[in-house]
């Protein structure tokens, strides 16, 4: 969906299977948050060095590009490029419980950023939940032809997590709690 230099400078963006859209419209926040995602899914690929986590970030951004695919065609022709469904949220659910069985989960809240890697996924689970947010919004308002995109990108984030997580345990490091502990003052 690359556009010729100088058409979006009227401040719309074209669409796959014709049309444009202002670039401001919910489709297009949505389509431009899934990007964000899998721009900072990439950071994280480049970032680790452990061959497992890049092959599901890698798998992951795909699935992202796919998403993104939908979101980014005009609602009349949107039905050729629905793509997420039962079977991609079941791959999604998948590598969740591989990993849960393998990673020690922290019991609350943490400080994203114990590696650069896990930083970098925990900031693409940021960015997928606000990609969920404004998919919601879209839905709400009738422009989301394909609700299988907001329960993939739950279960999405859900994963980028757990990533983060067993990122962190194959480099020996370990969030730290968000929880701060005070010091008892005395008196």
């Amino acid at each position: 969906m690359l556009e010729l230099a100088g058409t979006g400078d009227d401040g719309t963006t074209g669409l796959l299977g014709g049309g444009r859209a202002p670039k401001d419209d919910p489709r297009i926040e949505a389509f431009g948050t899934v990007d964000e995602a899998s721009s900072a899914l990439g950071l994280a690929r480049a970032l680790t060095p452990h061959a497992r986590v890049g092959s599901i970030c890698e798998e992951l951004q795909r699935g992202l590009y796919a998403v993104g695919a939908e979101l980014g065609t005009s609602p009349d022709a949107e039905t050729a490029f629905v793509t997420t469904g039962d079977a991609q949220i079941g791959r999604l659910d998948h590598l969740i419980e591989e990993l849960e069985d393998e990673v020690t989960m922290p019991a609350g809240f943490i400080l994203p950023g114990a590696t650069a890697a896990s930083g970098a996924l925990d900031l693409a689970r940021a960015i997928t939940r606000r990609a969920e947010r404004r998919c919601v919004t879209l839905e709400r308002s009738g422009g989301l032809g394909n609700p299988a995109v907001v329960r993939w990108l739950n279960r999405l984030s859900l994963l980028l997590f757990v990533l983060g997580r067993y990122e962190e345990q194959l480099a020996g490091r370990r969030a730290q709690p968000a929880k701060r502990s005070h010091p008892k003052r005395s008196s």
